[in-house]
This record gives C-alpha cells, structure tokens and sequence, in this order.
C-alpha cells in the first residue's frame, strides 16, 4: 500500500507540466479521473464521452467537489461550428420549497453553518440528466462504456490523496448525525487518512444500475425513492421531497453567450450561471487599457483587473439569477456602450473606493443579493482527436454537500446558493428560493476562438465565486500577456472579500500590496491554497493540457 501512495504522490505532483498531443488531450482535478478521460479518447470516444467518463470518476475520488448528486453545465464545440452548445444541469428547488426557506420563525435569515447539513439545503440533483442529454447529442462510445473506469475505481478502491484528507479532517465534528458518510469515509472510528484506501460498492452498484437502464434509473424507482426519504427524513434539517421532484427534472441546452475581446471570440455558460456575464464583464471593462503593454509585473494591471472585478461583482449581485424565473439583462450589462460608460470610472492611478451596481439597457431598478461563498467544485476538459471540445464544471457545492449520502454518492447543498433574504426594501430578491428554480451559480466553463473562428483555449476553474476571477485571470494571462495555458492558470490570483483586496501571498503579485494600498485599496495578502484551474490550448504541436499547480491535478495526453 505505501509503494501505491508514493505512486499516485508522485503522479499528483508531476502532473503540472503540460501534456501535448496531436490527437487528444483531458485535464481533470484528480489524476484518477484524468486517467478515466484518457483511456475513453483511447477506446475512440468523443471528448463529451471523456468529459462525462470524468465526471463519473470524479464522483468516486473527488465526493467532498463533485458527482451524480450534483450539477453542473457543460460547453461542446462540434468541429466546424463557430459557436459551441451548453447544457444547464444545474439543480433545482422542489417543490416544497418557497422564498422563506432559510428564514426563522422570526422573520431573519438563518446562519449558513446551520442550514447546509440534511435536506434544507438540497436541490434535485441535474448531472445525470445533463450526461444522458450530452452523450445523445455528441458522445460516440455506448452509453455503459462510460461507466467503466469509475465502476473499477469504486470497486477496487483508491488512494485518498492529501486534499481528500484534509477535507475529511474537517467532517470529524460534523458527522455525527451522518452514519452513512461515516461507512465509507470513516476507518477505526476516524476519519480516513491520506495514503488509506476507500471502497464504495454501493457506488459501484449504483452506476452499473444507471449504465444498464440509463438516466431514468436515477430519476425513477428506487433511487428516486432513496434521494426523496434521504432529504425528507434528514437527521437534521428535514424539508420534504418527493419522487415527483425527480420525476420532473429537465436538462436544458441553453444559449451560450458570447462577447469579442480584442481580436478574440469568447463563449460562456448564460444564467443561472453569472459565470460567463460576469467574467466577460471584468474584461470588457478592461478592453480599453493596454493591458498586453503594462503586463503581468505592473502593479497598474492588477490595479485595474481590482477596479473592474468589483464593478462586475456589483452588477453580479443585483442582477443575475435564473432566466427562467427572472428577466436577466445579459445584453444589457454585456453592451459595449454601457461598458465604455462603466469603464470611464476606472482611473489608472486611484481607487473608486466604492463599487455601486449600474444600470444596463433592458434592466428594471431591483435590490442587490447576497450569497455565500464556498470553496468547491471541480473543472474538467477534453479534446479529441476530430476537434470536438467538452469543459464541464461540476459540484456538490460546499465540502461533502449536504453530507447525506445515498446509495453511494453525495448530494449537494447547492440551494444555499440562492440568496436566503427574499427581500430587501419590499422589492424581490433576483436569487431568492422558488420551487423549480435554479440557483445561481459562479461556474464558469468558457471555449475561446482565434480571428479565424477557430478553437484555441478553452479554461474553468472550482472555488465559490472565485472561479469568475480565475477564468478572468486566466484569459487576461494568456489572451493579453501571452501566456502558456500552464503559466495561466499558475499565475498569482487577485479576489475581493470582507472589504480588501486579496492577493496570493508568497507570489510577486503579493509584493505589489504596497503601490496597491497607494491607489487606494485596502490589501490583504492571504494563501488560496484551494484554487483549482484546468485549461487546454492549441499550439503548434497540437492541444496541450493544463492543470493548476496549486491542485493534484495533472493533464494527460491521449
């Protein structure tokens, strides 16, 4: 067992460099899914059929971010196409649920810390039905196929890695009310320890169910029956769900939105993700500064990524949410006047000090949300050798869901992704709970085309609403400093939160706090040691695989 440890330690943590293929490449949080993706492009799948094999993967060795008791949204470029599709399989409130679902008896929000354990915080889970609509539409092996290697892994067991370890470190006061975690996760009455092993025959059994009957099995009969009694009968926080809940999810293709930057095209995941809008906002705000000359080492540059991050932020809040519930004004905040108009408040040398929320065409006054911020989540990617593309981000939300477990796998807690007040000065919250709604979301899967109308970097990342600013981060790196992928997702991160500006200590971003402070920010240097970016590029030897640095992450060649 210790020569099988040192074996996947050293595979995490040689997996950084790129991997080049004239055929396909897969990049994937966790080397084990990474190797799931790579043997589906090998057995001639398509990259959707590698994409979603990793999802599968990653349900077994990454629970604490991702899984079929989640969701997520995937971005496909067919070959050929100027323009990819992207599936929304992000979760929904069932029907039970109403606006005041996180409010006390006495009319206030109740605390985050309080809600998320048990069935208050659980949406209908979407990725399987997200797996079931993208395989017809662009997968080539059968649909069983898929299933293998995560069947193998859950079967024969794997090597908790250091990450997986310390988040089940964190679980060690949580579980108590949670036997079914414990049974799988749990060894001599603690937590498992990195270097031990995990088996998961109820998993395994679970996916070969869903390889034989399909993604109905899910979402009907037994299982639909379990995830219904698990969040109805919680050890804590019980709200009802029904079987009719899971009867009715849809998977939905939506519209991807798209913005030019500079000589680029660049595509995104619409509402409920803000992901896309959000992003292209912070570079739209930047277009008009000369970002490709001051570069990555002026203190103006990350000066002005602070400046226009807090504005898209600001416009995040207030206007973003479920389209199929709320009018969400994607052309308006996208609108290159209304950016121009937003972009001359930004000055080169002073902080605006405060960040108010505009007001783009097409959009009605409404009141600003608020949400937590949670660190989870996984990002994915494949290419294959015919040039299609798959980035699929996928989560559970916060670390282990909601921490009940059925019939192998987590489900999520990601209604605590809606805004728990309604309301605010008697007008309704965008993101505030409605049953069938979808919470908003900061994943941010994004395909860039060159001025040829051709692929060339496609990037996601996992962390909470940091994920905007590492897809922001990344595509200023590569698009206007000329970065490799590699170098771009491993540049140093900048965020806000709690009032200041964060910059990644230990990295020469956190040396320029000082002529930062100058323009008027409040800094703070601080370690994000759970950043976790996956990227893929076209050069001239072919796709190259990225994976962030600071992740065990590795990509892989085909």
């Amino acid at each position: 067992m210790r020569k099988l440890f040192v074996l996947v330690s050293a595979v995490l943590f040689a997996g950084t460099a790129p991997a080049w293929s004239k055929g396909g490449v897969v990049s994937a949080a966790d080397p084990r899914a990474a190797a799931a993706g790579q043997e589906i492009l090998r057995a001639g799948g398509s990259a959707t059929d590698a994409a979603l094999a990793m999802m599968l993967a990653l349900t077994v060795v990454e629970p604490q971010s991702s899984g079929i008791g989640g969701g997520g949204f995937l971005m496909v470029h067919q070959p050929g196409q100027r323009e990819p599709y992207s599936i929304d399989g992000r979760e929904t409130a069932p029907a039970s649920a109403s606006p005041d679902l996180f409010l006390g008896s006495d009319g206030k929000r109740l605390d985050f810390r309080t809600v998320v354990p048990g069935g208050r915080s659980v949406g209908v889970p979407g990725n399987m039905a997200l797996m079931a609509m993208a395989h017809r539409k662009s997968g080539k092996l059968p649909w069983a196929r898929l299933f293998q290697p995560a069947i193998r892994l859950a079967d024969e067991g794997f090597v908790v890695t250091p990450r997986l370890a310390g988040a089940l470190g964190q679980m060690k006061g949580v579980w108590s009310d949670f036997p079914d975690a414990r049974a799988i996760y749990w060894q001599d009455g603690r937590p498992k320890q990195a270097g031990e092993t995990v088996r998961n025959a109820e998993l395994a059994a679970t996916f070969r169910l869903l390889a034989k009957k399909g993604a109905r099995a899910f979402y009907s009969g037994a299982n639909a029956k379990a995830v219904a009694s698990a969040v109805s009968n919680a050890p804590r926080n019980a709200v009802p769900m029904t079987v009719k809940d899971l009867a009715g999810y849809r998977a939905k293709v939506r519209k991807p939105v798209c913005m030019a930057y500079r000589v680029y095209r660049l595509c995104g995941m619409g509402p409920p993700s803000s992901g896309a809008t959000t992003v292209f906002q912070v570079l739209g705000l930047l277009e008009r500064f000369d970002m490709k000359a001051l570069g990555k080492d002026s203190p103006e540059a990350w000066h002005l990524i602070a400046e226009a991050m807090q504005l898209a932020y600001a416009d995040r809040e207030r206007y973003l949410g479920d389209a199929d519930f709320v009018s969400v004004p994607v052309a308006g905040l996208l609108d290159k006047t209304y950016l121009a108009t937003r972009s001359a408040s930004i000055s080169s040398d002073k902080s605006l000090s405060a960040y108010e929320p505009g007001l783009p065409p097409g959009a009605a006054p409404r009141t600003a949300s608020t949400t937590a911020d949670v660190p989870g989540t996984t990002h994915f990617v494949a290419v294959d050798g015919r040039g299609q593309i798959a980035g699929m981000t996928s989560t559970v939300e916060g670390p282990f869901g909601s921490q009940l477990v059925v019939k192998g796998y987590v489900l999520n807690n990601e209604l605590t992704d809606f805004s728990f007040v309604p309301e605010e000065r008697g007008a309704p919250v965008a993101n505030r709970v409605e049953a069938g709604k979808r919470p908003l979301s900061s994943m941010a899967p994004t395909i860039v085309y060159g001025p040829d109308g051709k692929p060339v970097f496609t990037v996601g990342a996992a962390g909470g609403k940091t994920i905007i600013m590492q897809v922001a981060k990344a595509l200023i790196a590569r698009l206007d400093w000329g970065m490799s992928a590699s170098e771009a997702i491993a540049a140093p991160m900048i965020y806000y939160s709690g009032g200041a500006i964060q910059v990644e200590a230990g990295t020469p971003l956190a040396a320029m706090a000082v002529p930062l402070a100058q323009r008027g920010h409040m800094v703070m240097a601080v370690d994000m040691p759970r950043l976790k970016a996956n990227a893929a590029e076209l050069t001239a030897q072919g796709w190259a695989g990225a994976a962030d640095p600071r992740s065990e992450g590795v990509a892989l060649s085909e």
